[in-house]
């Protein structure tokens, strides 16, 4: 079973940067988009942003103009630089990598992102 490996997480203050980074322990085939998810304590999870295989992205408003999702495709590696963080984008991060293949959809374990204020 392939696992999908986050990194890049941690403590910042208010206007601070992250950039976190998501990968597989192994090779997914066929993937149709990857996606950063967020759940904060007493809150649904939501999507924060996804690029798609022709390359174009979606963000929560949230998070437009301060988040950039990329992607890099040799290494099926998807990456999300957060800049101008707020204490409201505390969070657990999860990635998510969508396959037209079973099981079509891979979760990482969550990655927890701090902002303080």
């Amino acid at each position: 079973q392939v696992q999908l490996v986050e990194s890049g997480g941690g403590l910042v203050q208010a206007g601070g940067s992250l950039r976190l980074s998501c990968g597989p322990s192994g090779r997914i085939f066929s993937i149709n988009a990857m996606g950063w998810y967020r759940q904060a304590p007493g809150n649904q999870r939501e999507e924060v942003a996804t690029i798609y295989s022709g390359g174009s992205t979606n963000y929560a408003d949230s998070v437009k103009g301060r988040f950039t999702i990329s992607r890099d495709n040799t290494k099926n590696t998807v990456y999300l630089q957060m800049n101008s963080l707020k204490p409201e984008d505390t969070a657990t991060y999860y990635c998510q990598i969508g396959s037209y293949l079973a099981p079509h959809v891979y979760w990482g374990q969550g990655i927890q992102v701090t902002v303080s204020s």
